[in-house]
């Protein structure tokens, strides 16, 4: 395309992405309890000890499942089998349906809530390692996981999902996934993350009722959660969708671009009235998101408009997802604009955020690039989900250099 004509390799991202796989391949894996490390330290420090949460385990499952797909290293297939075994002997909940939120090192259930974005991730995890393997019983239990989802989360009457219910599904006064999330019944983020996990079971099983989800998940973005004048996300609403969140999450943006636009293609054949408007809305998204953009080129984490304030954060999961919503807007568009944001952002990330020296990638840096800290290597949000899938992405989206 026009402008475009200093693409970068694909080695780069290759390697980048062997470097994750290899560090959490000899680094998280623990051999005396089974499964995985809860915590590593932002010093690799292992904390041996550390609960265990079921989003970094579904993400590694994800993760090195796909990672298998691509590259059909062994060990990426070894790992993925070891999670997916941790995941349904400890974190299903066999006997009331869903999953646990965090088990302690010893694989006993902690925190036995039932969070609606713990149970996407699941079913994201599952449905890829099928997609990897085969093994009916992966798909089979994604399926069950989304039944339950269907059966407990989903509001009959206003559509979308409530946030969250105790371990037997009943009502719980705290609903939120951290503590600094607004206690809402409705979340931006776990409906993004229950579009991306329906998306990947609908790759696998062709069911209608779960097309039509997609399809009503969909509809309540572009009605709900996206503002018309900004195209930025609302991040939190009440139960009749009603905004309760003005802050802009620029990494969330950046990332709904690219997720919406997927599951509008995978699970759509309506061009002109699904597809269309979400490619549409999809660039207007990135050039929303871009606002946050750093001069050094990385992305800021998150702006609130009615006290005019930033935080001027560049957290890695930001910037891996910018990468890859500024490639699909170039792919979109043929915008060179878009290319070079993408070229900003890696070059930002293989500087700074890259651990060239021990693996992985930093949790984030300071405004000034000066590391956050107290942050972990690996945790119950530091997962290889976003910086791993971004790799993939560009190792399958960008052409190699042709000598």
């Amino acid at each position: 395309m026009e402008g475009t004509k200093t693409i970068l390799p694909v080695s780069p991202y290759r390697e980048a992405l062997e470097s994750i796989l290899d560090y959490w391949i000899a680094r998280t894996i623990d051999p005396v309890k089974g499964g995985f490390y809860g915590r590593i330290r932002a010093d690799d420090t292992v904390e041996m000890d550390a609960p265990r949460g079921s989003v970094l385990n579904a993400r590694i499952l994800w993760t090195f499942s796909a990672a298998y797909r691509l590259n059909r290293r062994e060990d990426c297939l070894d790992t993925a089998t070891r999670c997916y075994r941790y995941i349904v002997e400890h974190f299903i909940d066999h006997n009331r349906g869903g999953v646990y939120w965090s088990i302690d090192a010893d694989g006993r259930p902690l925190d036995t809530k039932k969070q609606i974005y713990a149970l996407a991730f699941t079913v994201y995890g599952l449905t890829e390692y099928f997609a990897a393997t085969g093994l009916p019983e992966a798909r089979e239990a994604a399926i069950r996981l989304y039944r339950d989802i269907e059966e407990h989360s989903y509001d009959k009457v206003r559509g979308g999902y409530l946030e969250a219910f105790s371990a037997d599904w009943t009502a719980l006064a705290d609903l939120r996934l951290s503590a600094k999330d607004a206690n809402e019944k409705k979340t931006m983020n776990t409906h993004l993350h229950v579009l991306e996990a329906y998306t990947n079971l609908y790759r696998i099983w062709k069911d209608p009722g779960l097309q039509q989800q997609v399809y009503r998940l969909i509809a309540n973005f572009l009605q709900h959660m996206i503002d018309p004048i900004t195209h930025h996300l609302v991040l939190f609403l009440d139960e009749d969708w009603n905004p309760r969140s003005d802050t802009i999450s620029y990494g969330h943006d950046i990332e709904a671009s690219w997720l919406l636009l997927e599951a509008a293609e995978i699970v759509s054949d309506h061009e002109e009235t699904v597809v269309r408007p979400v490619r549409k809305i999809s660039l207007d998204m990135v050039k929303a998101a871009a606002e946050g953009l750093a001069p050094d080129g990385a992305l800021y984490y998150e702006y609130e408009p009615a006290g005019d304030h930033w935080r001027k954060e560049k957290h890695w999961w930001v910037q891996a997802e910018a990468m890859v919503g500024f490639v699909n807007a170039w792919q979109l568009s043929g915008d060179p604009a878009f290319y070079y944001q993408f070229e900003g952002v890696w070059s930002f990330i293989d500087r700074f955020i890259i651990d060239h020296a021990r693996g992985e990638w930093i949790w984030g840096l300071q405004e000034d690039n000066t590391p956050m800290a107290g942050e972990d290597k690996v945790g119950i949000w530091k997962c290889p989900y976003h910086n791993g899938r971004a790799l993939i992405e560009l190792i399958r989206r960008l052409p190699a250099k042709k000598e």
